[in-house]
């Protein structure tokens, strides 16, 4: 097996002796680059220094003395995708008894490529190796390709390789279903997925289609599709989470929160789930059930290397509003203690202290921590926008305006938070300040009167291409401005007309056309612009309606 020469591995496993087991049946299939990790965390290390072809990792990754000191591999695995730390096309192999397989694998949020059971013969994992990379090898161009960006093409590729590869039709056809959701082509993944399960009702296909409906905003439909694929596979967990998600789109908390639970009570480990528990138990006022949540996602994330100090503001956050100032500075110690500093455990400390001092009547030392708070929020990195915006709110209760304003222009001007023009002014018209909202809304016009004009500067200069990026950046900030979008949707055209059809920027240009439709109808503006959008089209042979 001369061609597997090449094949990178890791080892996962804390036995030395089964380390040393592994090893010598991967030599014998000629695999001799080999390395070793003996739990998550160094498994985690190796994989963000150097990429492998191959993870072979135990599940039970504890010392053998029973005691749950860590992650098991699920777990690990779980990191892995969601911290994007294994490539699609690695291949990663799950050893396990058979009980724990027979306990797992109906449960799995995400599967790994094989299970192998214990015990097994040299032969039993070739066999399964071979298998693994046979099957790499075929998908490996169309990872290539998306690795490269050219992710329509890969699209297409699929499409082929669909009619090629029989065997692997299927697979080739989820791999292009997920492929256009990530391009946000929603309509026709969906379609995709409603082919799959015309000849099979496979429940990964109907967890897709779900997400294409809720991307669609179609909740009642993605509710249905949920609840009839949980009927049939009551442990498909992933459905579960995204029926919650549904739920709280309906405005239907209390439901979501009930889908939350009877996920946890089935599968209780995944950190993830147990977060956005705690989140939704909050909201609807179940301080007890935040709480536990909260708990359990903080010392399960213990022995994570991704641990988030957000997590202990959270528990701290309910325990204030239970009223237990005594376990709140407990949460407040440990993460002291046991956090690695830097800006973001900082904030999370000052927030958290901030909120205690708040709760005991010393407003003087809450201003004082959340001051602190404010200043490391500057130097920090991947903090969430819900952090930042509760921070705000905190500013507001001791009387910070100044930091309060200055924190949510920050997020404004930040193009990954999300936060919009008509957001940030509700938050400060929510909290009775309309004062503050005002001047929000003044600060914020200005901006976009400046974007306006430095967009009409560069258009005049023949640098259409800028101005679009510089109206798109305004677009983000006040997406509803009735003054920013007649001229966004004139540069689009303008760039449309001079250097070409553009298809995802004429798309653009249709959704703005269609948003000022909606906010004024009777806009001095849209027929004009709704006409030469039109004879944009004819000229460039732009198929139209009549």
């Amino acid at each position: 097996m001369a061609e597997y020469s090449e094949l990178s591995v890791l080892i996962v496993d804390p036995n030395p002796g089964m380390r040393g087991s592994l090893h010598n049946m991967l030599n014998q299939s000629g695999i001799t680059k080999i390395d070793y990790a003996v739990s998550s965390g160094t498994a985690i290390r190796q994989l963000a220094k150097k990429p492998f072809d191959i993870v072979l990792c135990e599940y039970d990754l504890g010392n053998g003395s029973g005691e749950n000191n860590g992650q098991d591999g699920q777990q690990l695995l779980e990191d892995l995708r969601h911290h994007k730390l294994i490539a699609p096309s690695t291949i990663f192999i799950m050893l396990t008894s058979e009980g724990v397989y027979s306990k797992v694998i109906g449960a799995a949020e995400l599967t790994p490529t094989d299970y192998v059971l214990k015990p097994f013969t040299v032969d039993a994992l070739l066999q399964r190796l071979r298998k693994a990379v046979e099957r790499r090898e075929v998908f490996l161009p169309i990872h290539q390709l998306v690795e490269l960006g050219s992710v329509r093409k890969a699209i297409g590729e699929c499409g082929i390789a669909e009619e090629k590869n029989p065997r692997y039709a299927i697979d080739f056809a989820r791999l292009r279903a997920e492929l256009l959701v990530s391009v946000d082509e929603l309509a026709d993944a969906e379609v995709v997925y409603q082919v799959i399960l015309m000849n099979r009702p496979i429940a990964w296909a109907h967890l897709g289609m779900a997400r294409c409906q809720f991307g669609q905003q179609k909740y009642i439909e993605a509710q249905e599709t949920l609840q009839e694929l949980l009927v049939h596979n009551p442990k498909f967990m992933a459905a579960y989470d995204l029926l919650a998600r549904t739920h709280e789109a309906m405005g239907q908390q209390e439901a979501a929160k009930k889908i939350l639970e009877d996920a946890v009570a089935i599968s209780p480990n995944m950190v993830r789930r147990l977060r956005h528990l705690g989140e939704v138990a909050f909201e609807t006022g179940d301080v007890g059930v935040a709480e536990k949540a909260f708990k359990q996602v903080v010392a399960k994330a213990k022995y994570s290397e991704f641990r988030d100090p957000e997590d202990h503001v959270k528990l701290v956050k309910t325990l204030v509003k239970k009223g237990d100032a005594h376990q709140a500075s407990g949460v407040i110690r440990d993460m002291e203690r046991s956090l690695r500093g830097s800006a973001n455990v900082e904030a999370c400390r000052a927030i958290a202290a901030g909120l205690l001092q708040e709760m005991t009547g010393n407003i003087s030392g809450a201003a004082a921590e959340l001051a602190t708070a404010v200043n490391a929020v500057g130097a920090s990195r991947g903090l969430s926008t819900g952090l930042k915006i509760g921070l705000v709110h905190s500013c507001l209760n001791v009387k910070l305006d100044q930091q309060a304003s200055d924190l949510m222009l920050n997020l404004m001007n930040d193009t990954e938070s999300g936060v919009s023009m008509d957001d940030a002014v509700q938050v400060f018209e929510k909290a009775g300040r309309h004062d503050l909202a005002a001047g929000m809304g003044e600060q914020i016009k200005l901006q976009v009167d400046e974007l306006i004009a430095h967009a009409s500067e560069q258009r005049g200069q023949g640098d259409l291409r800028a101005a679009v990026d510089t109206l798109n950046a305004a677009l983000r900030k006040a997406p509803v401005n009735m003054s920013l979008l007649p001229a966004a949707t004139s540069a689009i055209l303008k760039q449309l007309d001079d250097l070409g059809w553009e298809v995802p920027l004429a798309e653009q240009c249709a959704y703005l056309l269609e948003r000022m439709r909606k906010i004024d109808p009777t806009h001095p503006s849209l027929e004009a612009l709704q006409a030469q959008y039109s004879h944009t089209q004819r000229k460039y042979g732009i198929a139209t309606t009549a």
